[in-house]
């Protein structure tokens, strides 16, 4: 028979062993997101040590991301998110594409929009701004290798997404702008986003560069507002460019009615604002695009 006092020790540090042994379990939990079965495989795996059992962890689930998209490959990816980004002389918009408008709306999936939107913009940071405006293009396959912020290629994290959530996505396109010092940045998505610029999401984006007499935020941001709204296919130059005799059919932004006054087009309203728009984008969700000019080409308005 176990003595009274040695089996109140074994009893006890059995206790001990199990709150430590819980412990440890939350707190991993807690960091990594992952199930509570696969949480305690890790740290028995490991015997208990927090930093080798999150490193397996995170393995297994990059493992298992890879076979998930290599299934879902192929599948329909109709929904999603374009994110816009700004950062005084440095702006990006991407599109990153998914299966559902649920998916879309998963925290797992707008923290990939956001290693994306940054990865671009950090590479846009990293270049001499040898023109006016440098925009610099990015294709699905261009983006696969592009490094996240914490040095994993945008594949692996993508990959790492479609595992959590169980669809197919696609980084479909995204864009570097950097500007000179007398030149402005400004950006949007539409619907209005719940947070707002450095980071926003939404089905639309746009960007526009203006060089202004002074920093005009509110005209920056009705500008975004209104490519996104009319759709133009360039800036126009007055020099070179006719309106076109049909207003609903106009396609230069110059000699659009603008959007949030119809009374005035965008090129009385610049005039009234000593202000120049210098180059533009706009991304759509879904948006059909012509492999050989996949972004629109912006022209500098005289």
């Amino acid at each position: 028979m176990i003595p009274a006092q040695i089996f109140r020790l074994i009893h006890t540090n059995s206790l001990l062993w199990q709150a430590t042994n819980k412990s440890l379990l939350a707190k991993l939990r807690k960091k990594t997101g992952y199930t509570f079965t696969n949480c305690k495989k890790a740290l028995e795996l490991h015997e208990n040590d927090m930093d080798k059992a999150e490193k397996w962890l995170k393995e297994q689930a990059q493992q298992y991301g890879w076979t998930q998209a290599a299934k879902l490959q192929g599948r329909n990816t109709s929904q999603g998110l374009i994110t816009v980004t700004v950062d005084g002389n440095h702006a990006a918009l991407a599109e990153i594409n998914c299966e559902t408008d649920f998916v879309a709306r998963n925290k797992k999936f707008h923290n990939l929009a956001e290693a994306v939107i940054s990865a671009v913009l950090n590479h846009a940071k990293s270049q001499d701004v040898q023109n006016k405006v440098q925009r610099t293009i990015f294709h699905a396959d261009s983006l696969k290798d592009l490094l996240a912020a914490d040095g994993k290629p945008l594949n692996d994290h993508s990959a790492l997404t479609i595992g959590s959530v169980g669809e197919n996505i696609i980084v479909r396109r995204a864009l570097a702008i950097s500007v000179q010092s007398d030149v402005t940045l400004f950006g949007c998505t539409h619907p209005a986003p719940m947070n707002p610029i450095p980071i926003s999401f939404g089905k639309y984006g746009a960007l526009v560069a203006i060089r202004c007499q002074k920093n005009d935020n509110m005209l920056g941001t009705q500008l975004c507002q209104h490519i996104i709204g009319m759709d133009p296919q360039k800036i126009g130059n007055p020099r070179v460019d006719e309106p076109h005799n049909n207003t609903d059919e106009e396609q230069c932004m110059i000699y659009q009615e603008f959007l949030l006054d119809p009374s005035l087009s965008v090129q009385q309203l610049l005039t009234e604002a000593h202000a120049e728009i210098v180059d533009f984008a706009r991304f759509e969700i879904g948006e059909e695009l012509d492999e050989q000019s996949p972004l629109k080409s912006a022209q500098t308005c005289g």
